[in-house]
């Protein structure tokens, strides 16, 4: 599997002669620089930050106890991948598939005041942009890296069996062909086509039509600051009118793990007023899923300071927001490079 992902990203014979030999060093030159993709490719696969991270090193292990047995048939790169994948598959039958909000139940039509978080649901969960990369994995991938990663195609990803999900992503994102994919999988080439066929038929069922690069390319950076600066201040300023007007007719707002969310411009107005605006606001931008996210600081008298609370990773459509995606975890912020709190005066 050597068309795709098989170039050797700097490998030496050297440094594989080592690690083969036990040299823990050469081991980590030959993979320190393919772990940026790998973990991408267990993020798409798990639908987690932390469940990749945790994948990918469970992956490493393995790759390091069996590194005396590559005999160097595929490229470093590819084995990796086949090492990653089948780890990200045990994951999968471990546990059941991620969920946002909206897969759990119908919308609220009013705030939910009392919306304690649900801990035995396997939240989906965002992905900071640090590790993806432009363009096509190869020249026949369907998908682009951010496209792969965005919200709307993961969430749909885990709608599908591991085997399907692992096919697709491998086929479609990473561009393997049909022979690689079951080279990969332990199983047939008539597998293979046959798991493609019906991933593809639930995934373009539950994908919007124009993925979020599209749309982002077509309104341009200049409108997209635009749009996160007036989203931005009209929630530190609490303006509802502000905010609402940036919104699409059927928007939507969840923020797992709270299990409610919220369809359409008044329902989404009832939870603003009753709920976020009354607190006190900062904000940040950040990248997310290959889209536009803000980082969210709420007030926090005690400390004398904002401190980071929510990362909300937005949808745009046209030059609107269709979607807002709260994610309530405070954790995630070192992992997006973001501060914990803010001062409470600017450039303090």
């Amino acid at each position: 599997m050597d068309g795709a992902v098989g170039h050797t990203g700097g490998v030496t014979a050297a440094d594989l002669s080592r690690a083969r030999e036990g040299d823990d060093a050469a081991f980590h030159r030959l993979v320190e620089p393919l772990q940026g993709e790998l973990r991408a490719h267990c993020y798409r696969m798990l639908g987690s930050l932390h469940d990749a991270e945790d994948a990918l090193q469970d992956a490493l292990l393995r790759a390091w106890r069996g590194i005396g047995r590559f005999e160097g048939r595929s490229s470093v790169r590819s084995w990796l991948y086949r090492i990653a994948t089948n780890t990200c598959l045990d994951a999968i039958g471990s546990r059941g598939r991620r969920a946002l909000p909206v897969d759990l139940g119908p919308a609220a039509e009013h705030a939910v005041v009392d919306d304690p978080p649900l801990t035995d649901v396997a939240w989906l969960g965002p992905y900071p942009d640090e590790d993806l990369a432009d363009g096509r994995a190869a020249p026949h991938a369907r998908y682009e890296q951010r496209e792969s990663v965005e919200l709307a195609f993961v969430a749909a990803c885990q709608h599908l069996p591991g085997n399907q999900r692992a096919a697709l992503l491998l086929f479609e994102v990473l561009g393997y062909s049909a022979r690689e994919v079951a080279e990969t999988l332990g199983t047939t080439v008539a597998s293979v086509n046959s798991a493609l066929q019906r991933a593809r038929k639930v995934v373009e069922e539950l994908r919007p039509e124009q993925s979020q690069q599209q749309t982002l390319r077509t309104l341009g950076d200049v409108r997209l600051r635009e749009v996160v600066a007036q989203y931005s201040n009209a929630l530190e300023r609490g303006d509802a009118d502000a905010l609402v007007a940036l919104l699409t007719a059927d928007v939507s707002w969840s923020m797992p793990p709270r299990p409610s969310w919220y369809h359409g411009r008044a329902a989404v107005t009832d939870f603003l007023v009753r709920l976020p605006l009354r607190e006190r606001w900062r904000h940040l931008p950040v990248r997310a899923n290959g889209q536009q996210a803000v980082a969210c600081y709420i007030w926090d008298e005690g400390a004398g300071r904002f401190r980071g609370a929510v990362i909300d990773v937005l949808t745009i459509r046209g030059d609107r927001i269709a979607a807002v995606t709260a994610f309530l975890d405070e954790s995630l912020f070192p992992r997006f490079g973001l501060p914990q709190s803010l001062p409470a005066e600017p450039g303090r």
